[in-house]
């Protein structure tokens, strides 16, 4: 059996060449194998959660962990082996931003420590307080967007931007002095134990989790605007599969970022690499914006993001919620169905998303309200279970339990067979068809072997 190695610039090559039609089908596979995970019997499926070995970590020097992933397949066994920097537990200047409330609904500064969700505070919405260590003026440009005029700072469809003139302000506070990027590989092998293929995983970590995350976004009625948190690697494959996937049907990109420096070399990348060409043209409304934490009409400008946006990914290893829950909590922010895919937090003291977003999500609802809001179904979408009600920050604050949780490979196949069954004529399960296509809908994910091990064999079928 021939023996596949690819490094982490030969895998990214490969994934930047795939066809919609090769990242339709790669999606598919994934589909299949977390349907089978979710589903499958334990003495039947090699897929099935039951017989998967579970994960483990150890130390390692300057403040990083090294995780070891082994999983199985029907076909396949693999080991996935990374290391990445971990956020302490407790960090002062992990943000350039604090979410803090009080009882009368003031904004106060507040340490991390008592910023974690408790019964005593969770009737109030968070406010945005601007760091203290942040400049007092509007730094020159830390916004940028995409359009057809002709604006000395706004490029157009013809040209690439010139953001190598742009000044920007960014406080050390915000600056983020080492890489949560996973380094590592993956090696797979048959289910005889002879290895076939040795692949470098950073790329294909931040491929696969897209990959899964653009599961149900692929399926959502509207895509119109899009925000997406974070400006590294994930933040980059959400975008690029996203547009890839959805792209005639996209208007708006809104990117934020805590570092504007840092936002803009994602923007920079999409602007000019050829490999971006066909996807950042990929209809005349197509348009692109940044926003930055330094950014002087932040607080406005991130509120207008999210409750515009028709889906969020949030991509970034944040310890605090990256936006105020009101804003999705509130009648307003409720009268709009969106989907929201959380995969950058994956420890119990990280979190991106409010607890009181997912409690709404999954409370009652009550016949007797008087707002319009869109759709819910009482449930929050997992990769996993058993590992997001051990490991996911949001879920353990928020206190949900196993009841409150459905994992996406039982989802998305329960979807598939209530779609063709109204095609033939039948009921189906049409509450959940307008529920995953137009109802609020949150994702969360913390990281599954067989997502690895499912996109490396469709990768080394391609390579």
């Amino acid at each position: 059996m021939t023996l596949t190695v690819m490094n982490d610039s030969e895998v990214r090559s490969l994934l930047l060449a795939l066809s919609r039609e090769e990242v339709v089908r790669l999606q598919e596979e994934l589909a299949e194998s977390l349907h089978e995970y979710s589903t499958g019997a334990q003495a039947t499926s090699a897929c099935a959660s039951k017989n998967q070995p579970k994960r483990s970590s150890i130390p390692a020097p300057d403040h990083q962990t090294t995780l070891f992933m082994p999983a199985s397949t029907t076909t396949s066994r693999g080991m996935k082996i990374i290391t990445l920097a971990t956020p302490p537990a407790h960090s002062p200047s992990a943000s350039a931003t604090t979410l803090s409330s009080t009882s009368s609904g003031s904004p106060h500064p507040s340490s991390h420590r008592s910023q974690t969700p408790s019964s005593s505070h969770r009737s109030s919405s968070p406010s945005l307080q601007h760091s203290s260590a942040q400049s007092s003026s509007t730094p020159s440009v830390s916004s940028l967007k995409h359009s057809n005029s002709n604006s000395s700072q706004t490029p157009t469809r013809s040209q690439s931007p010139s953001l190598s003139s742009l000044k920007l302000n960014e406080s050390s506070s915000i600056a983020s002095s080492q890489s949560t990027t996973p380094r590592g590989s993956l090696t797979l092998f048959t289910p005889c134990g002879t290895p076939y293929a040795f692949l470098a995983a950073e790329e294909l970590t931040a491929f696969r989790t897209a990959l899964a995350s653009t599961l149900i976004f692929n399926r959502r009625q509207h895509v119109h605007r899009i925000t997406v948190f974070g400006a590294g690697k994930q933040a980059a494959w959400h975008i690029r599969l996203a547009l890839l996937l959805r792209g005639s049907e996209i208007h708006h990109v809104d990117i934020v970022n805590r570092s504007s420096t840092r936002a803009l070399q994602l923007l920079r990348e999409i602007y000019t690499a050829p490999e971006w060409a066909d996807l950042r043209t990929a209809n005349e409304k197509l348009r692109f914006s940044v926003v930055s934490a330094n950014h002087g009409e932040f607080d406005r400008m991130l509120k207008e993001h999210v409750r515009g946006s028709d889906a969020i990914f949030l991509c970034t290893p944040s310890l605090t919620p990256l936006f105020p829950a009101e804003f999705l909590t509130s009648p307003e922010g409720r009268r709009k169905g969106r989907y929201i895919s959380a995969i950058g937090s994956y420890r119990p003291h990280m979190v991106e998303m409010h607890p009181d977003i997912l409690r709404q999500a999954v409370a009652p609802e009550h016949k007797n309200h008087h707002h319009k809001h869109a759709s819910k179904s009482g449930v929050i979408v997992v990769d996993s279970l058993e590992a997001c009600l051990k490991e996911s920050g949001e879920i353990r604050q928020a206190g949900l339990g196993a009841e409150q949780l459905v994992e996406v490979g039982e989802l998305i196949m329960v979807k598939k067979a209530a779609l063709k069954e109204i095609e033939n004529g039948g009921e189906g399960e049409k509450g959940l068809k307008k529920w995953l296509e137009a109802g609020n809908v949150i994702y969360k994910s913390v990281g599954l072997g067989v997502m690895d091990i499912s996109v490396g064999e469709g990768l080394v079928a391609l390579a």
